[in-house]
Order: C-alpha cells, then structure tokens, then sequence
C-alpha cells in the first residue's frame, strides 16, 4: 500500500442513530468552547488595562485553545454526521500536526506563563524592565516555532514511511499510531518521538515546576500579604497546568496498549480529554480568577443582550 492512499476511522462504524446525539452534544460543545474563548481573547485585546504580560499570555492560551479544537472538531463533526468515515494521507498528516502541535504550544506557553510568575514574585521591583513588550514578543515568537519545527519534522518522518494497513483505531489521526500501520523499520520514528517528548513535554514541565517551586520558597519568606497576592494570580495557572498535565498523561499511557487491551469506550474518553477538557475549562478559571477579564466578558454578554 502506498503512502498516496486514504485511513479509515474504524471506531465510527455501527454507531447507529447515536452519532447523530453525538453530533449533536459534539458541536454545541465546539461552539460553547469556540465562543467562550473568543470572549477571553476579545476582553485581552479590546481592554487597554488588560495590555500586560499575564493577561496577553492568557490570550495566547485561549488562541490555542480555537486552534487545537479546529483541528479536531470539524472532522470529527464530519465523521459523526456521514457513513464513510476515511481521511487521506495528506490530511491525517495534517490533522496530527495540528493536534500535536496544540498540545506542544499549550505546554510552552504554560512555560511562558510560570517565568512570568516567576519574575514578578521573585523581582517585582525589576518586572517592566526584565519582561518588556519586545521581549515578550520573542518569547511568544519561540514559544510557537520551537514547538513547529519538532512536531513539523516528526510528520515528514511519518511521510516517507510505506503503509501495509490503513484502520485507524483512533477518532483522529494519532502519529503514533500511523507509524504503526507501517510495514517498514521505523526505529528512526520511535527514537524521534522520545526526542519530542523530551523537547516539548519534559523540559517545559521541568523549567514549570522549578518556578513554581522557587515562587513556594520565595512566599514562604515572605509577608502574609504578599504570600496571599502571589497565589492569587498563581493557583489559576497551576489549576489549568494540573488539569492538562493529567490530559496528556491519559494520552501518552493510553497510546502505548494494544487495541483491545481496553474497552474502547475508555480509550475514546482518555484519549479526547487532552484535546476536549482544557480548551473547555481555561476559560471558565480564568474568566472567574480574574476581575479583569471577568468584568470585560460581562461588559460582552450586557452589550450583545
């Protein structure tokens, strides 16, 4: 089988007059996430007082958010509401880079979010001129091309790689598993993938937790007062680091059994909680930590009512 062929999503089959519920739950919570989002956004870059590093990283976040959602949603939207559920090579690839790639950037910029924190607890008195507008811009500009190339060179691997199957277990397209469909040497792949996991998971939850850390230690020394603004502004993120470290910890076990080994109905549930529960849940702790974006969101709802 060559590569220039199509992947069927075998989990769609036999669902019956369910998926169009399915359908239906699946794109009233696209819209709500889609919606929700644009709202941060929105209140980030309509908002003069909001124009800081911490708000606009929060931005960053929920353009993420639009961005990993888009690429899963609609095709899986598409699939649910169709009886042919096949996809190209071209655009799994496609797919895999986007939902990749989503998960590197949220992580990067979660490490953005912790040096922010970082600086302003551990240097208040030097934050504006340490963490300036240019600089911040080279970070974001990082924070989303490191993840790029990484992710961009794991698909170009895959692509060289000749297919012996084309049933994809999965209700997207899962790089991991499409190297596994191969009937090539593909050690060059699984060597790669550990470098990625490395570069985009573990020295960004590294440098996370050394700031995070060094801001405990800083606090303890530190007035009841400044200890109470500091966890303030730090709890909201270590809640929504919590919650997708957890997401994509499902993910990463889940990828690594053989199909049947669970019931599929757990696989389908662990392996969308990355992709569904955060985009979901920014959102609503940042909206409700943060008087700022709170009070803009609600300005939003008073105005369009």
């Amino acid at each position: 089988m060559g590569n220039g062929t199509y992947f069927y999503f075998m989990l769609f089959e036999n669902l019956g007059c369910i998926k169009y519920v399915f359908f239906s739950l699946g794109f009233i919570f696209y819209c709500v996430v889609i919606y929700s989002n644009a709202l941060i956004i929105l209140a980030v870059f309509l908002e003069k007082k909001l124009h800081q590093p911490m708000y606009i990283l929060i931005s960053c976040l929920s353009i993420n958010s639009v961005y990993g959602t888009t690429g899963f949603f609609p095709r899986l939207l598409t699939d649910l509401l169709y009886d042919t559920h096949i996809i190209s090579y071209e655009a799994c690839l496609i797919q895999s880079f986007v939902i990749y790639s989503y998960a590197a950037y949220e992580l990067t910029i979660l490490m953005l979010m912790a040096f922010d924190r970082l600086v302003a607890i551990n240097k208040p008195l030097h934050y504006n001129n340490i963490i300036t507008t240019r600089f911040l811009a080279l970070l974001i500009v990082i924070a989303w091309l490191y993840p790029m190339l990484f992710v961009g060179f794991a698909g170009i691997l895959t692509a060289r790689l000749k297919m012996c199957d084309n049933k994809l277990f999965k209700v997207y397209c899962h790089n991991y598993e499409i190297v596994k469909l191969s009937c090539v040497n593909h050690n060059i792949n699984n060597i790669y993938g550990l470098t990625i996991t490395f570069t985009t998971i573990c020295i960004p939850l590294s440098f996370i937790l050394y700031s995070y850390v060094k801001i405990i230690i800083i606090c303890q020394r530190s007035s009841k007062e400044f200890r109470s603004k500091a966890y303030q502004t730090c709890i909201p993120h270590i809640v929504i680091l919590v919650n997708f470290s957890v997401a994509l910890f499902c993910e990463l076990t889940l990828s690594r059994f053989v199909n049947g080994e669970i019931p599929i109905e757990l696989a389908v549930i662990l392996s969308l909680e990355f992709i569904v529960i955060p985009p979901f849940v920014n959102p609503i702790v940042y909206g409700l930590n943060f008087p700022g974006i709170r009070k803009k969101i609600r300005h939003f709802i008073k105005a369009s009512t």
